[in-house]
Order: C-alpha cells, then structure tokens, then sequence
C-alpha cells in the first residue's frame, strides 16, 4: 500500500478543480471525497481537513461558480458600449456562454442556492450576478431607455429568456443551425419588451 502525502500547494483549489473536471464528465453523483483524494494524489483524509462533506464540497464548488459567474458578466461590460441595448448584449452573451460552456456547474449552482443548508456566503455571492443584472436594467429605466415598471417585473422576463436559451442550448433541443441566429433574435426580443412604452 502507498502512502499519499497530505501536504499539497494549494489542496482546497485542486479539490475544487478537480471536482468540477469529475462533475463535467460524471455528473455530482460521481463525487466522493475519497476519489477526490486519489485523483489529487493526497491521502483520503486530506480533503476532510478542508470540506468535511460531500456537500460541503459541493456548496463551496457551487460558491466558485457563482463567483466566476459575476466576474464574468463584470468582465463583460468592459468593453460594452454606452448604451443599455449594447450593455445588455454583452451581458446576455457573457452569461448564456457560461451556461453553455458549464453546463452542470450551473445547474449545481442553481440547486445548491436553494438548498435550506446553504451557507449565508453562498446565498449573498449567488445574487451578485443577477444584481449586476438589475443594476443594468434600473440604469437603463433611469436613462430612459427600459420601460418603467417595477424593477423585479420588468427584469423577469429577461432572465426567463436568457437562461431558457442557454437551457434549450445545452440540452440540444434547438434546431442545428439556431445556434447562430437564436441569441439574436432573443436579446433583440429582450430589447423590444424593454423599451420605453
């Protein structure tokens, strides 16, 4: 028998990465801290020093999600344009290529955010992205170019639209060749149903 060492650079980070590479390929029920443990060379206690349960593991991996989410729609508005229709854009795109590309970590994310047992620092950094969101759209409503209405009201359907494309998408129920016409025409519906009356 081998003996795996404890010590690693950064354990809590190559548990998390690999984490998400077995939830990519597996899915969350292939998940075990003892596998984690093998596959990131450490021994099978190590990771218990860091996440004491699967579903610690999971509401943290769920957490880095949530975080790269944020950080991706923040990173998105960089180099949008000034105006809400250009800002939205960039948004919409930036959040339906994260679901897209992370499937199952979104979903992960989504359910673990509902969960009774989530941690109160997952619960705030689940709403940052969907705040970025808001703030976008009571921008634009200060601006004049979103419709009046209450807040909750007018960005529903927006979000309804964005991650039903990026659920049709994922789960291949879109026609071939909507893939490249299909957010187009759904962020240009978005920015119809948003205009000032």
């Amino acid at each position: 028998m081998t003996n795996r060492p404890y010590h690693h650079g950064d354990l809590p980070t190559a548990l998390l990465a690999q984490a998400e590479q077995t939830l990519r390929e597996r899915g969350a029920g292939a998940l075990s801290l003892r596998e984690l443990a093998r596959d990131t060379g450490v021994s099978p206690a190590a990771p218990s020093r860091h996440f004491k349960t699967k579903q610690a593991l999971l509401d943290a991996l769920a957490l880095t999600g949530f975080e790269r989410l944020a950080e991706t729609i923040a990173a998105s508005q960089e180099s949008a344009g000034e105006s809400f229709a250009e800002r939205l854009d960039a948004a919409a795109r930036a959040y339906v290529g994260f679901a897209v590309a992370n499937a199952a970590l979104l979903d992960l994310m989504f359910s673990a955010k509902h969960s009774p047992e989530a941690s109160q620092a997952l619960g705030a950094t689940a709403h940052r992205w969907s705040e970025q969101l808001l703030g976008l759209i009571s921008d634009g409503q200060r601006r004049g170019e979103v419709r009046e209405g209450p807040l909750e009201r007018v960005a529903l359907p927006v979000f309804a639209a964005l991650h039903g494309f990026a659920d049709l998408t994922v789960s291949g129920m879109l026609p071939e060749n909507a893939a490249g016409y299909g957010l187009d025409d759904v962020i240009a519906s978005v920015l119809r149903q948003c205009r000032p009356e």
